[in-house]
């Protein structure tokens, strides 16, 4: 083996951190990524190099060193790859940073959780834990750079790591009708998180992929797991989520039959 390679799930966020700090440094041939199919069991091999731990992405190095945690990858990356740091060289800046990228896990879990409810008496107190989040991201942006649009001068650390969660929560969007209020609380985050997944190193995934990949998300099914009534995971790579129609938006009524989800593969002649 000679260049690193990263095994990863297709749309996971997690994998797509890594995938814009290589799109800011133009070194996307740098590693190579293989997909692994969440609807099928592991790979023994697989299972073999990561002591049989199934989380990723999973990064294996020339040597076949094996480096876990997307954010361990993704500083590993960018201390590894010649070229300007993604992260801050200033140590106070850098600390900075980090404290911000410290709130992404309570912020990733709470948004998941709230597309996972199925209980529609609880939408309310998950929309208000997320709001809660956001209204902290907004007081640290303005405590630490009022006027500007990143948490800096440019799209960071913090950026990558952020970015990917914006927009897999577009599936809270179509599924729970969820948006920032409009008023000064928010301001500051919602300019941030529009730059964000404005930028042209961000664009690896779209919204009709994200809703219609994470639709057995919204029924309580994740990780590839199968919907009671269904045999065909919204996460499988045929047919290809492009030809699918849209999925349907109350997640509370039930989930759709694999038919209506265009996920049977048509019978070949």
């Amino acid at each position: 083996m000679t260049q690193h390679i990263v095994y990863h799930i297709p749309v996971c966020p997690f994998s797509q951190r890594l995938e814009i700090l290589l799109a800011l440094r133009g070194m996307r041939d740098r590693v190579e990524f293989r997909v692994v199919d969440i609807t099928k069991p592991r790979d023994p091999e697989l299972l073999k190099k990561t002591r049989g731990t199934t989380a990723l992405p999973v990064l294996e190095t020339p040597d076949g060193q094996i480096i876990k945690e997307s954010l361990v990858i993704l500083r590993y990356l960018d201390e590894m790859l010649e070229g300007p740091k993604l992260r801050r060289t200033d140590p106070a800046e850098h600390a900075v940073e980090s404290m911000l990228i410290a709130k992404e896990g309570a912020f990733t879990m709470t948004g998941y959780v709230y597309v996972m409810n199925q209980d529609p008496a609880q939408k309310d107190a998950h929309n208000e834990k997320l709001l809660a989040l956001y209204r902290d991201l907004n007081d640290f942006l303005l405590t630490h750079n009022p006027n500007g649009v990143f948490l800096f001068d440019q799209f960071g650390l913090a950026e990558a790591v952020f970015t990917p969660m914006f927009q897999r929560f577009w599936f809270l969007e179509y599924y729970e009708d969820f948006e920032l209020p409009q008023n000064g609380e928010y301001d500051r985050v919602r300019n941030w998180k529009a730059a964000c997944m404005a930028h042209e190193a961000t664009g690896q995934v779209t919204q009709e992929e994200i809703v219609k990949l994470y639709y057995d998300y919204a029924l309580g099914a994740g990780n590839g797991a199968l919907v009671g009534g269904r045999k065909v995971s919204s996460f499988a790579f045929e047919p290809h989520w492009k030809s699918r129609p849209m999925p349907p938006r109350d997640k509370y009524a039930g989930t759709a039959s694999d038919k209506e989800l265009g996920l049977v593969v048509p019978a070949s002649d």
